[in-house]
């Protein structure tokens, strides 16, 4: 789709990026007024688009689901110096599935077998604590009469069910019946 806009490849990484920030907002908006803590956490179904973005859009989906993250702290006026830490974790977040199923894991991205799944599933949870180790503790910090608790489960649910119960499904949708294959690099089939 994009290469076949004979586009150079910085300016095909920015439309790319643009189109996976507007499916977020799209999605993360209209869930915003489901406040957990108000101002810090919220039920937030985005989440589901955690592994997909890292695993089928590798860093621009990094960017996109950070960016989107950061436009829906400001449009919902949660925009706090704790948002620092949530840039940096929901970077992370997808980038760990970047980094698993692109370097570490030995074969490519597949969910077809129980074994797969289960792999994808440990994935899931890690990443869900990288997110609670980076965003809990600093806004503790900052904002020591947030309840730590509740952030954390908050935020580690949020992480982890919603790419379960979404997400996974999802991926399975887009390789299987839609023909997505994993990030490899901007000019690849992926974007055909």
């Amino acid at each position: 789709m994009l290469k076949n806009l004979n586009l150079p490849n910085p300016v095909r990484l920015c439309l790319l990026t643009a189109v996976l920030v507007m499916v977020y907002l799209i999605i993360a908006i209209p869930f915003k007024v489901m406040n957990v803590i108000p101002g810090f956490t919220d039920i937030r179904p985005v989440m589901l688009f955690k592994p997909v973005y890292g695993v089928f859009f590798g860093i621009p989906g990094c960017l996109a689901f950070t960016i989107g993250n950061l436009i829906g702290d400001i449009m919902s006026g949660s925009l706090r110096w704790t948002s620092v830490s949530g840039f940096a974790a929901n970077f992370l977040g997808p980038y760990v599935f970047y980094v698993f199923w692109k370097r570490i894991s030995k074969t490519p991205f597949s969910l077809r077998t129980f074994k797969r799944i289960l792999i994808q599933i440990a994935v899931i949870i890690v990443s869900s604590v990288i997110e609670v180790v980076i965003i809990a503790p600093s806004v503790k910090l900052i904002y020591p009469e947030v309840d730590f608790i509740l952030l954390s489960v908050t935020i580690f649910l949020n992480g982890t069910l919603f790419p379960l119960a979404l997400g996974i499904p999802l991926m399975i949708l887009m390789q299987e019946e839609l023909g997505f294959k994993p990030y490899k690099k901007l000019n690849s089939e992926v974007y055909e």
